[in-house]
């Protein structure tokens, strides 16, 4: 029974989320993504899903990574309805194809909780992102309740082969306060089951 069964979910997945998207995550998206700019890396854009909210205003193009072949397929009718220019990288976002200091701005959406080594993930997100620069990420999140945290433990490995890889007990905020990175702001939705986590990078060795 090792063998994964998440070969369904490119097909499905911007099925199972139009619910929540509708309910919510699309608005908490947009408004993460206003605060993007400059040259913008995005690590695991799945889908595509951010693809029409960043501002050509602010933005001048965005980079996009994703390793799943199904899932970069499935993005190419957003990258039309984006404003800013577009590509998507075949790449993992813990060995990242790019050079030190590169990006103004690295977006990561509903995406930690499936990298399978996600402190290898972030130091590289320090890495290719300039001293300065933003990291804005949404996440869903281990929770604070000691019982709903522990059924998250239960259910994760089902859910993991279920959706690809996906971790439903995975604590981001610690792991990104753990990476370096400057944490400035957190709010949480959804009684803390979500996570916007707004973040500076200082220079490498602070």
């Amino acid at each position: 029974m090792g063998m994964s069964l998440s070969w369904w979910f490119p097909k499905l997945y911007d099925h199972l989320m139009e619910p929540l998207e509708r309910s919510g995550l699309r608005r908490i998206r947009q408004q993460l993504l206003k605060e993007a700019q400059g040259k913008v890396l995005e690590i695991g854009s799945g889908t595509g899903a951010n693809f029409p909210f960043y501002d050509p205003v602010r933005v001048q193009c965005v980079i996009a990574v994703e390793p799943a072949e199904q899932m970069r397929r499935r993005s190419l009718a957003k990258i039309e309805q984006a404003a800013v220019p577009v590509d998507v990288v075949a790449a993992g976002a813990e060995n990242l194809p790019f050079p030190d200091a590169f990006f103004d701005t690295v977006v990561g959406t509903l995406v930690f909780c499936t990298i399978p080594d996600p402190e290898k993930a972030l130091q590289e997100v320090r890495r290719v992102c300039k001293p300065g620069g933003k990291v804005l990420i949404f996440e869903h999140v281990r929770l604070e309740s000691p019982f709903l945290a522990r059924l998250q433990d239960l259910l994760t490995p089902v859910w993991k082969r279920l959706c690809d890889g996906c971790h439903l007990n995975r604590n981001t905020l610690q792991l990104v306060r753990r990476s370096g990175l400057q944490v400035k702001r957190v709010e949480s939705f959804y009684r803390d089951l979500f996570l916007v986590i707004e973040a500076v990078n200082p220079p490498l060795g602070h």
